[in-house]
């Protein structure tokens, strides 16, 4: 695939999983690509070392913690200052603090909850808009969860509530875009195959085991699932696609 030579792309949390599926997938379609992680250096060192080798001068790395203010403010600026430009932003970075019963949810739990999955993505989307609207053309892929649509349950509360406030960000932010040729969509991703769930406390096999048997197609899917969906709606497939939640859920 070559449908995104000459694109520039920036994809946060592209450490792992989905992010990283994502940001491959880019690359492979010929971007250039900001792979935004919130490890270290040290710990990036692999999988940046095998990027750098496939894709030469096309990776470009940043570091930083997206639920920091500062960040979130800051980012969109370090890629274009090295990329020259951005024409894609995928606002994947997310995840939930506190797995537990919404009766012992705490402020702090929530609130890092909502930075990381609405916040950031919100003024991410900002910073980029000015370089979107120079160019004529944009595109922003916010990736969400299917969790909005069934309600989550009672110890993902926080999650559930970003994201269906992420959804709603898309939506406004696809009216605002229309005129000028920046297109806005979300990806809601059913049960998929990362290391997410064995990051959350609270979170066991047990529990995941158990989520799985409610899948109609009967399986998770794979991170390459969500990266597919995500190069469809970045890419010319995508030209008349814009203010959609697009559902990859097996079934869900």
């Amino acid at each position: 695939m070559t449908g995104l030579v000459g694109q520039r792309a920036l994809v946060t949390g592209a450490s792992t999983g989905i992010g990283l599926a994502i940001a491959r997938a880019m690359l492979a379609a010929g971007a250039t690509v900001g792979v935004h992680h919130r490890r270290s250096a040290e710990d990036m060192s692999d999988v940046l070392a095998d990027m750098v080798q496939n894709h030469a001068d096309a990776v470009v790395p940043l570091q930083a913690d997206l639920t920091d203010p500062a960040a979130q403010d800051n980012l969109i600026g370090q890629f274009v200052e090295t990329a020259g430009g951005i024409d894609i932003l995928v606002n994947n970075a997310g995840g939930l603090y506190g797995y537990q019963d919404f009766r012992e949810l705490t402020h702090d739990d929530w609130e890092r909850t909502f930075a990381l999955n609405v916040t950031a993505p919100a003024f991410l989307s900002r910073s980029a808009w000015p370089h979107m609207i120079a160019a004529g053309q944009g595109r922003i892929v916010n990736i969400s969860t299917a969790a909005v649509g069934y309600a989550g349950s009672g110890r993902s509360l926080h999650y559930a509530a970003s994201k269906a406030a992420l959804e709603a960000v898309t939506r406004t932010l696809a009216k605002e875009g229309a005129s000028h040729g920046i297109l806005v969509n979300a990806v809601r991703c059913g049960v998929i195959d990362t290391d997410m769930h064995r990051r959350v406390d609270g979170y066991d096999e047990a529990l995941w085991k158990d989520r799985l048997k409610l899948i109609p197609l009967g399986r998770p899917g794979q991170p390459a699932d969500i990266a597919g969906m995500v190069l469809h709606l970045v890419g010319p497939a995508g030209n008349f696609i814009t203010g959609q939640i697009m559902s990859v859920s097996g079934g869900e």
